[in-house]
């Protein structure tokens, strides 16, 4: 597996056709042209409490975002990267909350551009970080929580054949409203299991 872990330089993770990368503020303009083209596609599945405006993304806001992931990354809690595909964004994908004792958990977020939605880039980048995640930080557990009626959402997991665990009600705030999530996850038993296959099915085509 090819990545770079200098404190000091991006962190890359390489797929077949995607790489990942931390986000800096000379992405901005890219980022914010992906992110307006999509605002309808986007906005009825991310986080928000009643009455609460969307997430500023000004370039100020953006660079602290960054920022913030950037201290993330420094403790160990949390990696957000863009999603890259022949150089251009196409989107992100996080590993967040991670907690360490008995626990050794994370959850993975991720959206992707509707034009470039179906064509496997997710599953793909879902993978890389799986791997990243039980290989090089030694997690125990990895959670996916999606609202039920995502469909575009739940096919990455169908896709990946992950283990579908419950549905958790009035979950998260969503758009305004508490909804019930479908609750998917992989343990790292599960991972040396599947690993070949799916290093084999998304990651090995070169």
């Amino acid at each position: 597996m090819t990545s770079r872990t200098s404190r000091t330089l991006p962190l890359e993770l390489l797929g077949w056709r995607v790489r990942l990368r931390t986000l800096t503020e000379d992405d901005y303009d890219e980022w914010h042209g992906v992110r307006e083209r999509n605002r309808d596609w986007l906005m009825p599945w991310e986080p928000r409490p009643a009455g609460a405006p969307p997430a500023p993304e000004d370039r100020g806001s953006f660079v602290a975002r960054c920022a913030a992931r950037e201290r993330e990354r420094q403790l160990g809690t949390g990696y957000g990267f863009g999603i890259f595909v022949d150089g251009q964004l196409v989107g992100e994908i996080t590993l967040s909350s991670i907690q360490r004792g008995p626990f050794q958990n994370a959850f993975i977020g991720y959206w992707v551009d509707q034009g470039r939605a179906g064509q496997g880039l997710v599953p793909e980048a879902t993978v890389t970080v799986l791997r990243f995640a039980f290989e090089e930080l030694g997690l125990h557990r990895v959670e996916i929580a999606i609202v039920p009626r995502n469909r575009a959402s739940r096919r990455v997991v169908e896709k990946l054949g992950l283990r579908e665990e419950s549905v958790a009600q009035r979950y998260l705030e969503i758009d305004g409203h508490w909804e019930d999530h479908v609750r998917y996850a992989v343990t790292s038993e599960e991972w040396v299991q599947r690993r070949d296959e799916l290093l084999l099915q998304w990651l090995h085509k070169r």
